[in-house]
């Protein structure tokens, strides 16, 4: 059974989310502080981790650098903390996505399985099928269902191949930076716009309302796997 550590001083929130994952099969274990989950996480290593950033004690931050001396489980962070600057703080602590409270229910399992998918990937063909296209990350191809191939440059394939890599995972601006233009690969984020834009002309049904390369304003980029059915924001 998949075990899901849930960390969150707010009792009524923990007890929503102990009964809404545990109907639908997982095993729970909460805590209420940062100490007792990290405690917790040793005694009884999760498959996942959702993570308040405000606790008592050692907060979340804390937490996830504690996590990652020894772990590289999926840590999903659920916070009250909007801006931008706490977002990519915890996602340069090792956080793997980003929840903002209050939050849809349906919104955060479809987030825990994309994360538990990713943490556990499949050994079938690296082929992503949606309704308007296909991507085959070996071929390094993609078509559309009339057999029309769409081509695209070498950094916007870069930026597709590494945001279908991570299906439905919020990646950093400073991480696509780095991984297609290297270490020091400057910090100059219009040129991810710019290409993200392209990107959509190519690809979307309307570029304008992306159902696909989704913008997490002022933090990064995300591929919507086609079985994620969530509010759509506008393209950025």
């Amino acid at each position: 059974m998949t075990r899901v550590l849930v960390v969150d001083d707010e009792a009524a929130l923990s007890r929503a989310l102990s009964v809404n994952l545990s109907a639908r099969g997982y095993e729970v274990d909460v805590a209420a502080t940062g100490e007792a989950a990290l405690n917790l996480a040793a005694a009884r290593p999760p498959d996942l981790v959702l993570l308040d950033l405000g606790l008592p004690g050692i907060d979340g931050i804390d937490v996830i650098h504690g996590l990652r001396c020894w772990s590289t489980v999926p840590i999903l962070v659920l916070s009250a903390r909007g801006s931008a600057v706490s977002k990519v703080e915890a996602l340069d602590a090792g956080a793997d996505d980003y929840v903002t409270k209050p939050f849809g229910i349906d919104e955060l399992l479809a987030r825990v399985r994309s994360a538990l998918r990713r943490a556990h990937p499949s050994t079938a063909s690296p082929i992503v099928v949606t309704p308007d296209f296909t991507i085959d990350l070996v071929r390094t191809t993609i078509t559309r269902h009339d057999g029309e191939e769409i081509r695209l440059t070498r950094v916007e394939w870069q930026l597709v191949d590494e945001l279908v890599r991570n299906p439905g995972r919020l990646v950093s601006q400073r991480q696509l930076l780095e991984r297609i233009w290297g270490p020091g690969g400057g910090t100059d984020t219009s040129v991810l716009r710019v290409h993200l834009t392209h990107i959509r002309k190519k690809l979307e049904p309307d570029s304008s309302r992306p159902r696909y390369f989704i913008t997490e304003p002022g933090m990064g980029y995300r591929f919507r796997e086609p079985d994620q059915h969530l509010a759509t924001p506008e393209a950025g």
